[in-house]
């Protein structure tokens, strides 16, 4: 994807407006205990945090997959992030996959929960990353 540099900016403001707006949504239907829904809105939080994280940097990836794989590489192996947004971040992938596709199992309020901070301290971190790529372009 070639982006001029305000496209760019643009692209990645927008996507963080998406992260911050699934984060909210997850955490506004816990008390629906909507488990499958609030592990998507997690995954998208996240999802759309490290595409951002991502387009600031230049980088663009065609999947899910290429996206956490594209994460892992630039920023977990390289020691910008702890190894624990990594895993994090394909856990929330696994659990929305499960919650969206799998029928044969349904998440339930103890699959879920334990991510619902953790995701808001991971996009907080990524969200932060991205602005400083933007600032130094």
């Amino acid at each position: 994807m070639s982006l001029s540099a305000e496209e760019r900016r643009a692209v990645v403001e927008f996507r963080i407006e998406k992260a911050l707006r699934a984060y909210e949504q997850a955490k506004g239907v816990i008390g629906l205990k909507y488990w499958e829904t609030i592990a998507n809105r997690l995954y998208y939080a996240a999802y759309n945090a490290v595409s951002a994280l991502l387009i600031a940097k230049g980088d663009t990836a065609q999947t899910h997959s290429g996206v956490i794989h594209l994460f892992g590489q630039r920023f977990v192996k390289s020691g910008l992030l702890p190894v624990e947004s990594g895993r994090l971040y394909h856990k929330l992938f696994t659990m929305r996959q499960t919650g969206d596709y799998d029928d044969t199992y349904g998440l339930e309020e103890d699959d879920v929960m334990p991510y619902v901070e953790p995701v808001g301290k991971l996009i907080e971190q990524v969200i932060e990353l991205a602005k400083q790529s933007l600032a130094e372009k």
